[in-house]
């Protein structure tokens, strides 16, 4: 009794609040919100635990309604004082807290609007965090966009668990079941990410900030702090047109898609344009989203990549060594320890030299303990939770990965490999007219010689640390000897003392290709003790027979 007492008058509670504020907004049509920022402050804000713990006792289209009026008010306000802009920052966090715990059930109409009201409040809320510089983490503004984003994932509950306190983002992608959404609503959905998407890069890149100011990192290879928050905004809507692509990607029409398209390109050339990439936590999240994002547009492809191909594998191969620039030399292994050379003085006698002997993964892991041990304690503060966090397991990597386990090292693992998933995507969308790009992904000479900052394929598969990585890196050279590719090699010639130039003729350069292509793979093969990419290699060197004129 004393419960049903106890959410009775909780669901008063709701019921007055909505009324009343129904109530004054019809009698201040000029400016509802304005009118009503009193009942606000004293129904709902000032017992907000107890507001929302009213939701799950009311019906699921109650609910939707309440919330649905209180976002088309908040949106069609005229924002004018910070009293005002804090009111709309509110109103955000206690939708998103109510959808937490009670699904909504929204028809089109109503999906429509709540994506059209979002809209126009999270461009609000970037250009007022930007205007003001409250760029901050804590910033009500930048929570408020992030909860908008976030709203739209939880929308509609799987399985119907209302008044669930602890939703799985990671299990509700964007807001909808795709067997009840249509296909303007999924292209609506997209169109809200891009919008957020854009109003960020914009903002963060406009002309009228200064240079200090716009740039994500400086000389010293550190971000600049004041900017994180729309670097995370970025994250998480690249993250959600990712997965809508991922859900519904062969029912987006082609306009979509070329618009997907472009806002990729241009945030892959800004990276491009800054020369270098920054090894850092949040960048890292960054840059996984983006490469993630990608690789499902590219695999659910609706029309030609032949403009974009050469700017998004400019901008790709800047990731072949992501995570393995910091140290003076670039790392690699054969039998689970870590080793490096030298670039000066490598040469393939000491590559040769540098395999040594197996040894277990029990007696590997006892000498570098204590280098894990304290490897993971500088990252443990790493670890807080983000909805675009992608999941995975220590079994996505080779045992022999030794005291390299920690999360920095996995995150870079994981964008390197994205990376070369987009290259491969690429090369099966026109193998033949990909040949254009063998030159800056394949070496022409000294391919047993570890590159530091021109990476190639083939140092990703000789050298790279992690095993996914250099499977990822295998995979993508066999997609390129493959298919249409193998009649356009037949151009390829070689000539003894060839000299290196600042031009070369394609077929010079493909016959260059070919033979260190072969001198790398068969090296791999008398060398490597990895039964995947022992196996890898082999299909390698059969492809690169088939195709050498």
């Amino acid at each position: 009794m004393a419960g049903e007492s106890e959410s009775g008058g909780l669901v008063r509670s709701w019921r007055t609040a909505f009324l009343t504020l129904r109530d004054e907004t019809l009698s201040h049509p000029a400016n509802p919100l304005a009118s009503v920022l009193p009942v606000l402050d004293e129904l709902m804000f000032s017992q907000f635990q107890s507001f929302i713990a009213a939701a799950p006792c009311l019906p699921r289209q109650e609910v939707t309604s309440d919330l649905m009026y209180l976002l088309n008010l908040a949106a069609s306000s005229r924002c004018s004082n910070e009293e005002m802009e804090q009111a709309l920052c509110r109103i955000c966090h206690l939708i998103w807290n109510v959808t937490r715990r009670v699904p909504l059930e929204l028809s089109s109409s109503a999906s429509s609007q709540m994506l059209e009201s979002f809209s126009k409040l999270g461009k609000f809320f970037i250009e007022t965090a930007v205007g003001k510089r409250l760029l901050s983490d804590n910033s009500l503004a930048i929570k408020a966009t992030i909860e908008c984003l976030e709203t739209l994932r939880v929308l509609e509950v799987a399985n119907g668990s209302a008044g669930c306190t602890d939703i799985d983002y990671s299990r509700h992608l964007i807001s909808v079941d795709p067997q009840r959404c249509s296909v303007t609503e999924n292209a609506q959905l997209v169109e809200f990410h891009l919008q957020i998407i854009m109003c960020c890069h914009s903002e963060a890149n406009g002309s009228h900030h200064s240079a200090g100011d716009l740039r994500c990192c400086g000389d010293s290879g550190k971000r600049s702090a004041s900017w994180t928050s729309l670097w995370k905004v970025q994250t998480a809507a690249f993250y959600m047109v990712g997965e809508a692509f991922a859900r519904v990607g062969p029912s987006l029409t082609v306009e979509i898609w070329k618009s997907v398209v472009e806002v990729l390109r241009k945030a892959m050339d800004t990276l491009a344009t800054k020369m270098f990439l920054v090894e850092d936590v949040l960048l890292s999240r960054f840059y996984a989203s983006v490469l993630h994002c990608l690789h499902l547009v590219l695999i659910n492809r609706k029309g030609s990549l032949s403009d974009h191909v050469a700017a998004f594998i400019a901008t790709l191969r800047m990731f072949l060594h992501y995570g393995l620039s910091n140290s003076g030399t670039l790392p690699f292994r054969r039998d689970g320890g870590l080793g490096s050379l030298s670039h000066g003085s490598t040469s393939r006698e000491t590559v040769t030299k540098a395999v040594g002997t197996y040894r277990p993964p029990h007696l590997r892991q006892g000498k570098n303990s204590s280098i894990a041990r304290s490897r993971t304690s500088q990252t443990s503060s790493d670890h807080e939770s983000s909805p675009v966090e992608f999941s995975s397991s220590d079994s996505d990597y080779s045992d022999s990965d030794g005291a390299l386990k920690d999360s920095d090292n996995f995150r870079s693992c994981k964008t390197r490999t994205a990376a070369l998933m987009c290259i491969q995507d690429l090369c099966e969308a026109d193998p033949k007219a990909f040949i254009a790009q063998w030159a800056m992904l394949l070496p022409t000479n000294d391919v047993l010689h570890p590159r530091k900052h021109e990476a190639t394929l083939m140092t990703c598969l000789l050298f790279d640390p992690f095993m996914k990585a250099r499977l990822a890196s295998a995979s993508t050279i066999a997609a390129m000897l493959e298919g249409q590719s193998s009649v356009a090699l037949q151009v390829a010639e070689y000539r003894e003392g060839t000299k290196f130039g600042s031009y070369m003729a394609l077929s010079s350069c493909l016959g260059q290709i070919l033979m260190e292509l072969h001198t790398g793979v068969l090296h791999l093969i008398q060398r490597e003790r990895h039964t995947g990419l022992l196996t890898s290699s082999f299909r390698i060197l059969l492809l690169l027979i088939s195709s050498t004129p």
